[in-house]
């Protein structure tokens, strides 16, 4: 048998005994591994304090490099001969500069100062600047108009970020702010919110205008004496910009306070420009932003770990921008903008003329494009019912209308190139009766049959010629109280021809907004007739321009262009800086014809002026210089701005020409429409273009005599013999 444990008590024991043994050995082990990681914890805390110290603090105020830039002065607009049409004048102004740790209470103290200060326009603040303002003055009044159930709904909604239902709050806020109490604001108060809205509006560590118009010299010498008590303001010279020309086509540019418009943002933005930046927000302004605008002085402003400035670096200093050359002559535009406006008025005075109220006349250079002057203007009744003629340029491009006769050396040069008639190709003048339509006339010739070549139809403005001429490019043959099976192409082949001389296409001249003019839909074979007479599609009178000018210099249609030169900065506004470029003439397609046919047709168009039966020579017969046009009438409905007077039958006049006839130096266009509502008128489109080109000659005789003045004063100057001996 096996035999029993003697002593299990004392076996027991020696179990607990190990047992306690393990125990406190893990225990030692445990405190034993504290304490050495507490050791290596104040030894690597030691070693950062003392031996790593510096450095960490160092690295604490390690500066933060931000680029800041700062406007300069836009580049001026000069004309021609230099004169300034666009100038820069310097102004006092107040800025302010955030900075990226400075907050709103900070903002609204200093604001509180600068009120007692300066006096602010406070008639242009926003309602939600006043909402916000209210908001930031009482606190618990304005979040206990949304109740806490209402909050709580709003914070319920998950899909709104923390942001979207904040704002959502506060938009209830400002819906429930009573007038009264947006009215409760005092005098100081709105003086105050007017400095305090625009510091908010600015970014960070980019000046901010506070105020810049009407800053007096008193003003800026309190704020410039007290810039030690208010933070991040500053006093500094800003311009603006000063136009010595009511011409519209100069445009205009944004304020400080407008900036970048909302449509333009990103385009501009991603050509570092900053969103309060002025940029130009229309024609030429716009047409030349980046180069009028100039390159932007570059400043670094360097941030400790706070995000406070501790200095501000120039790292360029800037440069204004470049000074744009028009082509245009400010002199001979002031003259003809007189000649218009006087011959608008006069004719606004006869009986019928109702419905008149603008006249348009451009003249350019045929061989270059060159625009020498661009004359609209506009009748216009102010809120009180007095009458005032203002600048209408813009509507030389931006409008357009039918023209009339002025079309026909253009359906002739068509009628040439699509092989449909050739120079001196004789019709029979007659009216013209297409079944179930008023028969067609030449107003010389209401009922009989006259022989006559295309010079002659030139020189009388025949009708009933041109009519046969577009039959024969749409291949029909007429037959009086018949029809004519003309088709949409014959329309189109003869617009294709027209877009040629550039009418009723892009003319290609550097502004923006520019129109094309109105295709007439219907494609039926009395419109074909209109059409070769310039009574269906509508065109605008820089279009006439560019279309007597491609005539003019034989047959090359040429970019019509306001842009002359770009100069370097001027350093005094007189006298202008080096030549950076120079634009050249822009050839956009040569005509279809050859020269025999455009001086056959220039040569029908002298006829005009001064054949025996032209329908000019009562106004250009005894000029002094020789030239060729075209006059045009064109019955039309008018559809103008006066809309009680929609579908009534008025007439609009049109001319055009060029000068001299042997070697072209201007080609020139007027449009007058709605000039009255009966056929008794005074036929102001020539005596327009008559005087327009005599002011123009007269003007080029002065200046002549001027350079010849100018170039005998030099020869003849005696030399200074005093600094030559020095």
């Amino acid at each position: 048998m096996r035999q029993k444990n003697k002593n299990p008590k004392k076996r027991s024991t020696n179990v607990k005994a190990k047992q306690r043994a393990s125990l406190s050995f893990r225990m030692n082990v445990l405190f034993f591994s504290i304490f050495i990681l507490f050791s290596i914890l104040i030894l690597r805390l030691g070693y950062m304090q003392i031996v790593k110290g510096e450095d960490y603090v160092r690295t604490l105020e390690k500066t933060e490099e931000v680029t800041v830039n700062t406007s300069v002065p836009r580049g001026r607009i000069y004309d021609r001969e230099g004169r300034v049409l666009v100038d820069n004048k310097p102004k006092n102004a107040i800025t302010y500069t955030k900075l990226q740790t400075t907050t709103s209470d900070e903002m609204l103290k200093t604001a509180k100062k600068l009120a007692t200060l300066i006096k602010m326009d406070t008639s242009k603040i926003a309602l939600r600047d006043k909402q916000d303002f209210w908001i930031k003055l009482h606190k618990e009044e304005a979040y206990e108009k949304v109740s806490k159930q209402e909050q709580k709904a709003i914070n319920k909604d998950e899909k709104l970020t923390g942001s979207q239902k904040q704002a959502k709050i506060d938009d209830l806020v400002r819906e429930r702010i009573t007038n009264a109490e947006l009215k409760s604001f005092s005098k100081s108060d709105l003086q105050v919110l007017a400095i305090y809205s625009k510091m908010v509006a600015g970014y960070n560590l980019s000046p901010q205008i506070i105020k810049s118009d009407d800053v007096s010299d008193k003003e800026f010498a309190i704020v410039s004496e007290h810039l030690n008590e208010l933070p991040n303001v500053n006093t500094a010279t800003d311009w603006k910009r000063v136009k010595n020309s009511d011409l519209s086509i100069l445009g205009s540019t944004t304020t400080p306070s407008e900036g970048i418009p909302k449509d333009k943002l990103e385009y501009y933005l991603a050509r570092d420009y900053s969103r309060n930046d002025r940029v130009g927000k229309s024609y030429i302004e716009k047409e030349y932003e980046e180069l009028l605008q100039g390159q932007k002085a570059v400043v670094k402003n360097e941030t400790n770990g706070k995000g406070q400035v501790v200095e501000t670096k120039t790292t360029f200093p800037g440069s204004p921008g470049k000074d744009l050359v028009l082509t245009v002559d400010s002199q001979l535009q002031e003259k003809l903008e007189k000649l218009v406006e006087e011959q608008l008025l006069s004719a606004k005075a006869t009986g019928a003329s109702s419905l008149l109220d603008r006249a348009f006349l451009v003249m350019m250079n045929p061989n270059t494009g060159e625009i020498l002057s661009m004359v609209g203007k506009k009748i216009d009744t102010d809120e009180n019912g007095k009458t005032e003629v203002n600048d209408y340029a813009i509507g030389t491009f931006t409008s357009a209308y039918e023209v009339g006769s002025v079309i026909k050396p253009a359906t002739l040069l068509t009628g040439y190139a699509l092989n449909a008639i050739t120079p001196n190709t004789v019709l029979i003048d007659k009216p013209i009766k297409i079944a179930g339509t008023a028969p067609k006339s030449s107003i010389f010739n209401r009922s009989g049959a006259i022989p006559m070549n295309d010079l002659t139809a030139l020189e009388r403005s025949s009708n009933s010629y041109m009519f046969q001429v577009a039959m024969k490019i749409a291949g029909v043959t007429y037959v009086p109280n018949g029809g004519l099976r003309v088709t949409a192409n014959d329309f189109t082949k003869i617009r294709n021809s027209y877009a040629q001389f550039g009418l009723g296409v892009d003319t290609g001249i550097d502004l923006p907004g520019e129109f094309d003019g109105f295709k007439g839909q219907e494609t039926i074979s009395g419109k074909l007739l209109d059409l070769v007479i310039g009574q269906y599609d509508t065109f605008t009178p820089l279009q006439l321009a560019q279309y007597v000018s491609t005539v003019a210099n034989g047959g090359k249609r040429i970019q019509p262009h306001l842009a002359k030169e770009i100069r370097e900065p001027s350093a005094d506004g007189k006298n202008l800086g080096p030549i950076v470029e120079e634009f050249q003439p822009n050839v956009l397609n040569v005509i279809r014809n050859s020269p025999y046919e455009i001086n056959h047709v220039k040569e029908g168009m002298h006829r005009v002026y001064f054949g025996s039966q032209g329908s000019a020579k009562s106004y250009f017969g005894d000029a002094k210089f020789d030239a060729a046009g075209k006059t045009g009438t064109a019955q039309v409905v008018y559809y103008g701005p006066k809309r009680a007077a929609y579908g009534t039958q008025t007439l609009s006049v049109t001319h055009i020409g060029f000068a001299p006839y042997n070697n072209p130096e201007i080609a020139y266009a007027v449009v007058v429409p709605w000039i009255t509502t009966n056929e008794s008128y005074t036929a102001i489109n020539n005596i327009i273009a008559r005087k327009a080109v005599e002011t123009y000659f007269s003007l080029q005789k002065d200046h002549m005599q001027k350079q010849k003045q100018s170039t005998k004063e030099k020869i003849t100057k005696p030399k200074n013999t005093e600094s030559e001996n020095e």
